[in-house]
C-alpha cells in the first residue's frame, strides 16, 4: 500500500456531471496544487487555477485549508482549522481515496455548480517521502 504520508503535487483535475458525461476539465486542465500529510494526522492543501488569464467573467479559482484528518485505507476525513473560507473553519471535508499507477486519486462529495451537479477527481503525485 503507498504510504499517505509525504509531499504530493497535483497533476490533473477532471470533472463529471451528474450522469458521469465529461466537463470541461477545471482549470482549463492548468491547476496547480500541493497536498501534505504529515505522520502526526495533520494535513494541508493548495490549489489554484495556473492559466496566466482567466477568461472574462471566471474568477480565478482557489481552495485551500489546514487541519487534523483521518484515513481508514479508503476515506479520508479532514477537520479544518484555518482556510481563506471562513464558511470551512470547523467543517469536515470527506473524500474517497484511490491510488493507480503510484498516484493518489481523490474524490470530494459532488457539489452544484453552474446549473449542474459536479464530481471532481483530483490525481495527485507524491513528490517525496519525507
Amino acid at each position: 500500500m503507498i504510504e499517505l504520508t509525504g509531499p504530493w503535487r497535483l497533476v490533473g483535475v477532471v470533472a463529471r456531471d451528474g450522469e458521469g458525461k465529461a466537463l470541461t476539465p477545471p482549470y482549463d486542465g492548468k491547476g496547480l496544487g500541493r497536498i501534505v500529510f504529515t505522520p502526526d494526522g495533520r494535513m494541508a492543501v493548495m490549489m489554484i487555477d495556473g492559466r496566466a488569464e482567466v477568461p472574462d467573467g471566471e474568477k480565478r479559482e482557489y481552495s485551500g485549508y489546514f487541519g487534523r484528518y483521518t484515513y481508514d485505507g479508503s476515506k479520508l476525513v479532514t477537520t479544518v482549522e484555518t482556510a481563506p473560507d471562513p464558511s470551512r473553519i470547523g467543517s469536515q471535508q470527506p473524500r474517497g481515496v484511490r491510488f493507480e499507477n503510484g498516484r493518489m486519486i481523490l474524490s470530494p462529495p459532488p457539489r452544484p455548480l453552474n446549473g449542474v451537479i459536479e464530481q471532481r477527481e483530483l490525481t495527485w503525485e507524491k513528490i517525496s517521502d519525507v
